[in-house]
């Protein structure tokens, strides 16, 4: 349909109708969709072409400390204590708007301190902020996690108490907005009311889903139906579906149950040892190059795969290729002290990706 607008921006309904072989009443409704997402703009057929994505969920402060050495508990260690920008949807949406992906966020912040730098930084980064949430009386989420000499995440605590104020009724707000964008990318950081909200009201729209931790994870558990692509860790996975898969050889049947549920990709990252990706017709892992290298910070290499998922999927890139692209995007955050890598870009992507993966 979009291509006989094209090339007919005063065509009829009745004549796109005769050359799909459809109904005239049909014609009109698809019109009328195209028109509700901001595909097509006014009369005579205007067409949008600047595709953005959505992404909704949690937007934080990140304090990270790192010991110098073997990491004792409960014992005071000397190291480094460096905070940034973060929050698995805030991230993702930051490493879309480097990779030249125009990308909108919806997310809380308290109007405080932390809540003016994650604007003034979200919007130096590139991200559309217009549609954040700032709420008075209420403190920014605040992330607070200790690394260990290698870079992994030993312990954390989240205050994220913020997150309860976006519900249905604050996304309702910017349904129109929604409805226009290619894609929505969402994290399990959201409320049962705001997923339930996403899911049931959007089920033409690809819908993206990071599970953030195995406590969140289980809240998408009753939405798997709506969900196009799902980036879970191995323990967040097994949380969902409850099903161990200590071995490689279990991630098939593992992967298969999300599948019988509904998803129709899914990604579950392995930490060094890669991910592994299935549709239900096409299974595998795909090792992480190098995967002795000590990070610097693993903080937001899931988040960072999550956007190399989201930018390979606009351009229709084939799976394999879509993996090793999200792999590359991963492997450049994880060489960065911050949890988002400010060098990102799509030059230093390709740059890693033909390194570890040229024929």
């Amino acid at each position: 349909m979009l291509a006989l607008i094209r090339g007919n921006r005063l065509i009829s309904q009745r004549a796109i109708a005769e050359q799909l072989g459809i109904s005239r009443s049909a014609a009109a409704g698809h019109v009328m969709n195209l028109t509700a997402k901001g595909i097509i703009k006014g009369r005579g057929y205007v067409i949008s072409e600047d595709p953005f994505v959505v992404v909704v969920g949690g937007a934080n402060m990140d304090i990270h400390g790192t010991p110098n050495a073997a990491l004792r508990a409960h014992d005071s260690n000397p190291g480094r204590v460096q905070s940034s920008p973060g929050g698995v949807a805030r991230n993702i949406a930051e490493n879309l708007a480097r990779l030249g992906v125009d990308c909108r966020l919806i997310a809380p912040v308290g109007n405080d301190h932390h809540g003016e730098l994650l604007m003034q930084q979200g919007r130096a980064a590139g991200i559309d902020m217009r549609n954040m949430l700032q709420f008075d009386a209420v403190n920014t989420s605040t992330y607070l996690s200790v690394l260990d000499d290698r870079g992994d995440m030993s312990v954390a605590i989240s205050d994220m108490a913020i997150l309860d104020r976006l519900g249905a009724e604050q996304l309702r707000a910017r349904e129109k907005m929604l409805r226009q964008a290619s894609m929505i990318v969402a994290d399990t950081n959201l409320t049962d009311d705001a997923l339930a909200y996403l899911t049931r009201t959007f089920t033409d729209h690809t819908l993206f889903v990071d599970t953030v931790s195995t406590a969140k994870a289980i809240r998408i558990k009753p939405y798997l139906s709506a969900v196009h692509t799902l980036k879970p860790g191995l323990i967040e996975a097994e949380a969902i579906a409850g099903i161990k898969a200590p071995t490689d050889d279990q991630l098939p049947a593992l992967a298969n149950w999300f599948h019988d549920h509904g998803v129709k990709r899914l990604f579950i990252t392995l930490g060094p040892r890669g991910v592994f990706y299935s549709t239900g017709q096409e299974q595998g892992i795909e090792k992480t190059p190098d995967a002795s290298a000590q990070p610097v910070n693993a903080g937001g290499a899931g988040d960072a795969f999550v956007a190399g998922l989201v930018r390979a999927w606009l351009h229709q890139w084939p799976l394999l290729k879509s993996v090793r692209f999200a792999l590359s995007v991963a492997k450049l955050t994880l060489a960065h002290a911050e949890t988002n890598n400010p060098d990102l870009s799509n030059a230093a992507v390709q740059r890693i990706y033909e390194q570890d993966y040229a024929a």
